[in-house]
């Protein structure tokens, strides 16, 4: 099976991590831009390492660029299969920074921007033992929906998306939002006015908030 690995930002305290943010990009980008979240959160979780690796697939048209799985077909089917696909390698990689660093899925928080949102939340809900929690940023489920019986474990979500969002519009978070809470998730949305497919700062301060929440 293929490896991940991409960027890491080490503990400000120089010590073993306490906790792990993994930050999942989104398609046609790669770990080094969504690592730059990382030193905006760092100060308040200085025992905290931050991973965001690269997707395992080359993205085409995208120099640098990775995918979670290619987007020739924009269906819910579509969308459910690829990140079916790349959900085994994605949980390899977790499994794999766990051991190495002698903790488990209550220390682990998983971040996604756009696709990586929606690795984030297929793979984390189908995880046995339940993680931290789940950060989402401009994204969606990937499928129709989440069937009951894939549900493992029941983590608290945020998802954040911006109101003009022209690539997944916002219309795709309120259904992911409305499809957690059917499955009784502990889960909050937000909706940043005038925002497009991008974060911004109410956003990052609303993931440091809940990372605090989960994390402690």
């Amino acid at each position: 099976m293929q490896k991940l690995d991409g960027p890491r930002l080490l503990p400000a305290t120089g010590g073993a991590p306490k906790s792990i943010v993994v930050l999942l990009h989104g398609y046609g980008s790669n770990g080094a831009d969504l690592i730059s979240l990382a030193p905006m959160w760092q100060a308040r979780f200085p025992d905290t390492l931050f991973v965001s690796p690269n997707a395992p697939e080359r993205c085409p048209g995208a120099p640098g660029g990775f995918q979670w799985w290619g987007l020739d077909d924009h269906s819910r089917t579509a969308l459910l299969a690829g990140a079916s696909g790349a959900a085994p390698v994605l949980d390899a990689f977790l499994d794999g920074l766990l051991a190495d660093n002698g903790l488990d899925e209550a220390q682990m928080v998983l971040a996604g921007f756009s696709q990586g949102t929606m690795m984030a939340l297929h793979a984390g809900v189908r995880r046995e033992r339940q993680l931290a929690g789940i950060l989402g940023y401009s994204g969606m489920i990937a499928g129709p929906g989440i069937a009951d019986a894939e549900v493992r474990s029941k983590p608290p979500v945020l998802l954040i998306h911006g109101s003009v969002d022209p690539v997944l519009p916002v219309a795709s978070h309120h259904h992911a939002l409305a499809e957690l809470d059917r499955l009784g998730f502990e889960v909050e949305g937000h909706v940043s006015p005038g925002l497009g497919h991008s974060v911004d700062m109410a956003g990052i301060d609303l993931g440091a908030r809940f990372l605090q929440r989960v994390l402690g």
